[in-house]
């Protein structure tokens, strides 16, 4: 499991003084970015010279407690599944001992000048490995 911990910026939040739904999506990438920094040239080397992107093809979220502005909150990024091509990461938001909400995120490799899926490198793949844990439906 990675942690990156953060607070609720002013620009973040909505009229009501809460984070926006979507903004927990940004927050994701924020933490998937933090998940990557051991690859090769870290997430932005992965992106921008190796040319291998990691976009989403399926998003979901569920969310519990709402955050406010100043507060400070942790998410904690794990996969849930790798495949060949694929991944699921899962992303579990708290502020202290409340949970706040949990973010899924499937990706898939890929070829970013050919526009393509592609295998998935091996230092992305001992990543997600390294933090791969099961998750029970309940």
């Amino acid at each position: 499991m990675i942690t990156l911990a953060r607070s609720v910026r002013f620009e973040e939040v909505d009229a009501a003084g809460i984070v926006f739904f979507a903004r927990f999506f940004a927050y994701a990438h924020e933490a998937m970015e933090a998940f990557f920094a051991d690859v090769d040239g870290g997430y932005a080397g992965l992106i921008m010279t190796r040319r291998v992107g990691l976009p989403a093809v399926k998003t979901a979220a569920e969310y519990a407690s709402p955050l406010r502005y100043g507060e400070s909150f942790r998410i904690e990024t794990t996969a849930t599944r790798v495949g060949g091509r694929s991944a699921d990461l899962r992303y579990v938001f708290a502020s202290g001992d409340r949970h706040v909400a949990v973010v899924t995120h499937t990706v898939v490799t890929s070829d970013l000048v050919a526009m393509r899926s592609c295998e998935m490198p091996d230092d992305v793949r001992r990543v997600l490995e390294r933090h791969l844990v099961e998750v029970s439906e309940a």
